[in-house]
């Protein structure tokens, strides 16, 4: 368990800085407030975790380890977005369309409620 969270750990670790690095080139790259960088990063986690998944399930391309790393900490540092859409296609995969609804619906409308309720938790209670 331990050698699994050190290789999870460190793919984290290079996915958030390739996550800032790119995210701030593409950002300065199109001169404007509209969150392209971020949109940019999502995106392209989500080419690669599909990638990714698609070569492990295709043959035993590498082993469990490197599979943690490129996958949970890479893509998961990269962006979380792309782990959101993976199991939102393993959903429709399996087709449990329900739950991709249910899932992803919740996902979305309670990620926004949940974020006002910090900002509003902070605006009462600590200014």
């Amino acid at each position: 368990m331990f050698k699994s969270l050190i290789f999870v750990g460190l793919g984290s670790c290079v996915g958030g800085m390739a996550r800032y690095l790119l995210s701030r080139f593409v950002q300065q790259l199109s001169l404007s407030t509209f969150p392209f960088g971020t949109m940019s990063v999502n995106i392209l986690g989500c080419f690669a975790i599909g990638f990714f998944y698609a070569l492990f399930e295709r043959e035993q391309f590498l082993n469990t380890y490197w599979k943690l790393f490129l996958t949970v900490g890479f893509c998961g540092g990269f962006t979380t977005f792309s782990t959101f859409i993976n199991e939102n296609y393993l959903l429709v995969k399996d087709d449990n369309f329900f739950s991709v609804i249910i899932y992803a619906a919740s996902s979305i409308f309670l990620g926004f409620l949940m974020l006002y309720v910090g900002y509003w938790l902070v605006r009462e209670f600590f200014v």
